[in-house]
């Protein structure tokens, strides 16, 4: 009765968020995340679980606890631009894949924020990679362009990660979304402009709005949720890689201005660069395609998000299509590459500070969030990471975590069963083998 009374309280406390801390770090080699470069000598003060100061010659208020950098980078947690953390736990195992739903009436109105699982496994073990916010989207399902409504999400330990939920809505246009809707991108297209009008006549007249059901192309509740896209209320986020699908889009755009789209992938973005800046559209791309593997990814660069950068267009990293249920931690060595780029001839990648914030600030704000997050300017969050080395470089790794203030575990599973074995010795476990 004891142990299950004991297992009940720990449960009990991970179910509530923690209290926020403050907590002054110093001595640091600072990252702001905002595109500038690092400071050395500086100094971040949370207070509440904001940053209330970051820079050289902060000063400390007294009584705050005190962590010293050791000369070590402290940066902002970085913002994970694109991922399915939290909602796939076994790809192949339905029954943990909440990310799509094959056999509903529902597309549009699909909510991924009930079904965001703090304690998967992965969320562990990018929080002890220095992902400390995380961008979850919804798959497509067969009949449908649209998947439903995405959140943004912290990696902290207690049981309450939704920063915000129905933050976005998701949908696929290009290959992916011609095929979901019929077989075609002109099928796509119509069923986006029927929607989209749809919806606008919903929102003039709601109590009028005939809801054939499962027959429907749009149920209420798909209205309902797209009511917000419609008005700019909520951020429409496309999966988009071809050129001219891009341009589509934002043809789109011209004819309904209060659309607040962000383009995802976008690999050939760069061949359009001007277009997305004058439009001001922002981007979160796929940071690393070179090879095409799709008829529309035949100008796949490495120097995509460099050359769509130097145009002008707000760009930040995400990982569709890089197994984003589970390795947001590779966006580190991701934006490193992008700084190495830059030395390689006729080739475009970004400086350092630039490269940094295509992880933390840029994506933030292409979700409209940079005012909290992705960044340590006063009034953001306060997600601080101290690294033992360059966070961009591929052997360099997080020291300590914090996430509103708090501070947290860097243990995972794998952790735990690298020393559970590392050095394995008799006990009460059974043996596997005999000799």
């Amino acid at each position: 009765m004891k142990t299950l009374l004991l297992g009940a309280a720990c449960l009990a406390a991970l179910a509530t968020p923690a209290a926020a801390q403050d907590v002054a770090i110093t001595n640091a080699k600072l990252v702001i995340g905002d595109g500038s470069a690092p400071v050395d000598g500086g100094t971040v003060v949370v207070r509440g679980g904001r940053v209330v100061a970051a820079g050289a010659g902060v000063a400390v208020p007294a009584g705050m606890r005190v962590v010293d950098a050791g000369g070590r980078w402290v940066s902002p947690g970085i913002f994970a631009g694109f991922t399915r953390m939290g909602i796939i736990e076994v790809d192949g195992v339905s029954t943990t894949n909440d990310a799509s739903a094959g056999s509903s009436p529902f597309n549009a109105a699909l909510d991924v924020a009930p079904a965001v699982n703090a304690r998967t496994s992965t969320i562990a073990i990018n929080r002890a990679e220095g992902i400390t916010r995380a961008v979850v989207a919804p798959e497509t399902s067969k009949g449908s362009i649209f998947a439903g409504q995405g959140a943004v999400i912290d990696l902290g330990t207690d049981m309450d990660p939704v920063s915000k939920p129905r933050a976005f809505q998701f949908m696929e246009y290009g290959e992916n979304g011609g095929q979901q809707a019929g077989g075609s991108r002109p099928a796509a297209y119509a069923m986006l402009k029927n929607a989209l009008f749809e919806v606008r006549d919903y929102v003039r007249s709601p109590a009028s709005f005939a809801d054939r059901g499962k027959d429907a192309l749009l149920t209420r509740a798909d209205a309902d949720a797209l009511s917000g896209v419609v008005q700019g209320r909520v951020p429409l986020l496309v999966h988009v890689e071809r050129g001219s699908d891009i341009l589509v889009l934002l043809a789109l755009k011209r004819e309904m201005p209060a659309l607040r789209l962000v383009l995802v992938g976008a690999t050939e973005g760069w061949t359009v660069a001007k277009e997305i800046a004058a439009a001001g559209v922002p981007v979160i791309a796929t940071a690393l395609n070179d090879l095409p593997d799709s008829f529309e990814q035949l100008a796949a660069t490495q120097s995509n998000i460099g050359r769509m950068k130097a145009a002008g267009v707000l760009v930040g990293i995400g990982t569709i299509g890089q197994d984003e249920a589970r390795q947001a931690r590779w966006e580190k060595q991701f934006a490193g590459n992008l700084v190495a780029l830059t030395r390689v001839p006729g080739a475009t990648g970004l400086d350092w500070g630039s490269a940094f914030a295509a992880i933390s600030s840029r994506p933030a704000e292409a979700m409209g969030m940079g005012a909290d997050f992705g960044s340590l300017r006063p009034g953001r969050h306060g997600d601080v990471v101290i690294w033992d080395g360059d966070p961009l470089e591929i052997g360099s790794v997080a020291t300590s975590v914090f996430i509103d203030g708090v501070e947290q575990p860097l243990a995972s599973r794998q952790t735990r069963l690298r020393e559970r074995y590392w050095n394995p010795k008799e006990g009460d476990l059974p043996k596997a083998y005999q000799r």
